[in-house]
C-alpha cells in the first residue's frame, strides 16, 4: 500500500442523542446504535460539518424519513446499513477497520477479483456490514 493510501478508518460509535452534542467536528463516519430522528441528523451535520457517511443498523434504516434521507443525500453523506458485531464502546468508543484489512482489499481488488466477490469475502471475514466493506472500497479505490 503506497504512502498516499487510507491507512485505517475509523467509525465513531454514538450511543444515544445525548453524545451527539459532544463530538468532535472533524468525525467523517459514524455509527448510530440508536433510532436516530430528523433533528437529530441536523444536530449530526451541524457538530460534525466533515461527516461522509452515516452507518445505521438494518431495522433502523428502514425507519428513517424519505425527507432525512433526501437532507443527508444534498449533504453529500451516505447512509449505510448494517451493525458492527464484535465491537465494545466500553473499550473505544471508534470501530477501526485497520490497514491490514485495508491490505487485504487492495490485494483482492489488484488480484482482479469482482467487487462483489471481494464485498462478500471481506464482510465475512471480518463481520463487517457488505454496505460498509463497499463504502470502504470506493473510498480506498
Amino acid at each position: 500500500m503506497g504512502s498516499n493510501r487510507v491507512r485505517e478508518m475509523r467509525l465513531r460509535v454514538v450511543s444515544s442523542k445525548d453524545e451527539i452534542d459532544g463530538l468532535s467536528d472533524n468525525e467523517q463516519l459514524i455509527h448510530l446504535a440508536f433510532r436516530a430522528s430528523n433533528v437529530d441528523f441536523f444536530r449530526l451535520l451541524r457538530i460534525c460539518p466533515h461527516i461522509r457517511a452515516i452507518q445505521l443498523p438494518v431495522s433502523y434504516r428502514r425507519t428513517v424519513s424519505q425527507a432525512g434521507e433526501m437532507f443527508l443525500k444534498i449533504q453529500g453523506v451516505e447512509l449505510i446499513e448494517g451493525d458492527l458485531w464484535g465491537h465494545r464502546k466500553d473499550l473505544s468508543e471508534y470501530y477501526v477497520i485497520d490497514e491490514g484489512i485495508m491490505r487485504r482489499i487492495n490485494s483482492m481488488i489488484s488480484k482482479g477479483w469482482p467487487l462483489d466477490d471481494v464485498v462478500s469475502a471481506i464482510a465475512v471475514e471480518t463481520k463487517m456490514s457488505p454496505d460498509l466493506v463497499s463504502y470502504v472500497i470506493r473510498s480506498i479505490n
